[in-house]
């Protein structure tokens, strides 16, 4: 086994954060694409935009199934088998012109995705704790923010100049890029690998979502993104089809919602030391706050600048409640190593999938009003959420929260 070395685990963290956002490569970057695979593919809107609810649903299902897997076999082998397999998958989506090929394409992708990530997030918990561990899981999602900034403005390019194909060609390549550098540099990273035990993570995962604060966590990271989801899922026909602009403009707003993401996440960073629960209320209200206010002048004006206003407004406070959500639910259970990144990961994906498509689908998102509706619906489930977490933390005896103390001590043991 090819350990880590101790003079490449600078370049090893290095490559750790450029990997962590490739789901949002993959994602995002043929958001602009959208309308003219459509076109080309023969295909409605919504069969286009279902290649992206498949590839979160894998995604999230992936890193559910992975979490265990990598804590038993390794980071490093799975790692290197998942860049070529995504790496593949997006060279063959870029030769077909098949719509069902580029689904079960895009669901490989998912489950690739997912064991990249997961193992790259894992690498800090193996490497890194305390202080230093909460400081590098708080930079992820401000990392992660970079694919939605990039990704849509090298896809809008791409789209303008070489069509949709382009994308998936550009993604293979990544795939390969990072394969290389892995093999090179990096290396095993587990100390000591837990037996594989159905049983024991099966009883880790049932403490981890028996605990509602963490529970509740996920399904709060997943309408937060979801709010982004919702946008890339339906901006590129309000953007193209509605008012008429070129791809690059979609591509060139969506980086503005990337920006806005990363300055709502890097607010949630310098705030830091502040009570949890009352930074994440606060933002819950003044996001609704907007999208109200947002709806009503929708309702009478609509253009560019007004899409604008709701991304850079909403998208922010969005990236400022997933930044301080994500940094708490990967350090609630950091004992559990890969199964807790991966329930982490996959549980709040698997939420986004479900949220953004059913919202998307009930709503036939065709104006700014209704995609500001979709917004207020997101957000009001995600204000109850952290109301109710508040209310069972005040109610937990000190004997409730010793005996699930006990029972993760356990765990632990076995």
């Amino acid at each position: 086994m090819k350990n880590i070395k101790e003079s490449n685990k600078a370049i090893g963290t290095i490559l750790a954060f450029c990997l962590i956002p490739i789901t949002g490569f993959a994602l995002d970057i043929y958001i602009p694409s959208l309308p003219d695979m459509s076109t080309r593919l023969g295909a409605t809107p919504a069969a286009i935009q279902l290649s992206i609810s498949i590839f979160l649903a894998t995604y999230g299902i992936g890193q559910l199934l992975v979490g265990g897997v990598l804590d038993s076999y390794g980071r490093y082998r799975p790692n290197i088998i998942a860049l070529a397999g995504f790496s593949v998958a997006s060279f063959v989506i870029a030769n077909t012109g098949n719509l069902q090929v580029i689904y079960y394409m895009r669901a490989l992708q998912g489950l690739m995705s997912a064991v990249i990530v997961v193992s790259k997030r894992s690498y800090f918990f193996d490497l890194f704790s305390g202080d230093k561990l909460k400081h590098y899981t708080s930079l992820f999602s401000i990392i992660w923010s970079a694919a939605p900034i990039l990704a849509p403005f090298a896809g809008g390019f791409l789209q303008t100049h070489f069509g949709w194909q382009s994308n998936f060609y550009f993604l293979g390549c990544f795939g390969l890029v990072f394969l290389l550098l892995e093999l090179i540099f990096s290396g095993e990273t587990i100390a000591i690998k837990v037996p594989f035990r159905l049983k024991t993570i099966g009883k880790a995962y049932r403490l981890m979502i028996s605990t509602w604060d963490f529970t509740a966590g996920l399904f709060i990271l997943g309408l937060s993104y979801g709010v982004l989801m919702v946008y890339n899922m339906s901006s590129p026909f309000l953007i193209e089809q509605v008012m008429h602009y070129p791809a690059t403009v979609t591509g060139n707003c969506s980086m503005i919602s990337g920006l806005a993401m990363l300055g709502g996440s890097l607010i949630s960073k310098a705030v830091l030391s502040r009570p949890f629960f009352k930074r994440m209320f606060a933002g819950a209200v003044i996001q609704l706050l907007l999208s109200g206010c947002l709806i009503l002048l929708t309702l009478q004006v609509h253009n560019l600048y007004t899409l604008m206003a709701y991304v850079i407004l909403l998208h922010s406070a969005a990236g400022f409640i997933f930044n301080g959500m994500l940094a708490y639910c990967l350090t609630r259970f950091s004992q559990y190593g890969g199964m807790a990144s991966g329930l982490t990961g996959g549980g709040y994906i698997i939420s986004t999938s479900a949220f953004s498509f059913v919202v998307v689908k009930a709503l036939h998102i065709n104006s700014q009003a209704w995609l500001g509706a979709s917004y207020s619906i997101l957000i009001l489930c995600i204000l109850v959420l952290v109301l109710r977490v508040k209310w069972i933390e005040r109610t937990v005896s000190p004997k409730q929260a010793a005996a699930i103390e006990e029972e993760e001590i356990g765990l632990m043991m076995e």
